[in-house]
């Protein structure tokens, strides 16, 4: 199921090219974070809302999947964040997926408890 075309992440992306080969991966990539968030509720075609958010994910895995932060020429000094490097949704790309699919919105950065008997819930 295509969350967004190649030519809309050309378009998104642009002047940068992507190649069909990047397309590919970003976009694998994107869907792998969106379904491990929200499951099987991502339907064919994706709910409105989806996309932008999609898009947005995307254009991270392309143009900064390492996370950098900032950076300088002289003396070469690197920055990166802590989190949303690669195919990781902010938390408010969190919200607006999970309203976008019907679930409860969520505060705050994915909690997860832990069952020790049956495993994550």
């Amino acid at each position: 199921m295509p969350l967004f075309s190649a030519t809309e992440f050309s378009t998104y992306l642009r002047p940068r090219t992507v190649s069909a080969a990047e397309y590919e991966l970003a976009h694998e990539l994107t869907e792998d974070a969106i379904r491990g968030e929200v499951g099987e509720r991502l339907t064919d075609p994706p709910q409105r809302g989806i996309k932008s958010v999609a898009l947005a994910v995307a254009g991270r895995c392309l143009t900064n999947p390492g996370g950098l932060r900032s950076a300088t020429a002289g003396a070469v000094s690197e920055s990166y964040t802590d989190a949303l490097t690669g195919a990781v949704l902010t938390d408010q790309e969190l919200r607006r997926v999970r309203r976008a699919v019907g679930l409860a919105e969520t505060t705050g950065r994915r909690a997860r408890m832990l069952d020790i008997a049956g495993g994550p819930q």
